[in-house]
């Protein structure tokens, strides 16, 4: 990643693992403003930040199913939790298909937080990872998260048919709940999913696909919607604009 542009995530304890992806920070040290595209990636993001002109505030951030050009604020500071999808129903009232590619600020003091956490990175990740387990119910809903575990292990491979014989649940009750609740089809869930996996396997130089694409041409299109550009472009990634495909690089 471009110096002094510094990003370090960290994975959850086991026991939250089915509901948060990662904690990570996100810090443009470079003393200027870059532009930046975020990607799709099938999380939920909840995001403490402050820039050199914005102060500290506090964010919800939805689904994605476009490339999102961002201007990262020079001086830009970014504490945040990635949550799989089951989280968002537990823990947030309100449900998130609002937020289709859309976000919204929450108050200042929400779950306690203030700008005293973006400081301390490691206090970040375990005062949230405290405040999570709180607010989880003792008791969830098997069939639901049997469905979120076999959608995120094949990452996203599964059709919809098969994961509704798996669950025992019908496909068209699972595909009215995803839109109800989520804002999105399964399958459109499952795309996302499947391209983000496929960033892995360009990051490596394979332009070809490795998931269960039908052909060459369905992988390209895929990409280019997700992404806005073909894969070997987004293979290039000039100017390290391309901000989740960064992470996967090799050193």
């Amino acid at each position: 990643m471009e110096d002094n542009l510094l990003f370090r995530i960290v994975k959850p304890d086991e026991s939250l693992s089915g509901f948060v992806e990662s904690f990570w920070l996100l810090h443009n040290a470079t003393g200027k403003d870059k532009e930046i595209v975020v990607l799709p990636d099938g999380r939920v993001d909840l995001i403490l930040s402050k820039t050199g002109t914005q102060p500290f505030h506090i964010m919800l951030s939805g689904l994605e199913t476009l490339p999102q050009p961002v201007i990262l604020e020079a001086d830009t500071l970014m504490c945040a939790v990635s949550f799989k999808l089951p989280a968002t129903e537990l823990l947030f009232p309100n449900r998130i298909s609002n937020l289709l590619d859309y976000a919204e600020y929450l108050p200042d003091d929400f779950w306690g937080f203030d700008q005293n956490d973006l400081l301390d990175f490691d206090n970040f990740c375990q005062k949230a990872a405290a405040k999570i387990t709180a607010l989880l119910p003792d008791k969830t809903d098997d069939r639901k998260l049997r469905l979120f575990q076999l959608i995120y292990a094949d990452k996203g491979n599964l059709t919809v048919r098969q994961l509704s014989e798996a669950v025992f649940w019908n496909s068209r009750q699972i595909n009215r709940y995803f839109t109800s609740q989520f804002g999105l089809s399964l399958k459109s869930y499952c795309n996302i999913l499947r391209f983000r996996e496929s960033l892995g396997h360009l990051a490596k130089g394979n332009l070809f696909p490795e998931l269960n694409f039908a052909d060459q041409s369905h992988f390209i299109k895929q990409v280019r919607k997700f992404s806005g550009v073909i894969p070997k472009e987004l293979l290039k990634n000039e100017n390290d604009r391309f901000i989740q495909f960064s992470t996967l690089l090799p050193e």
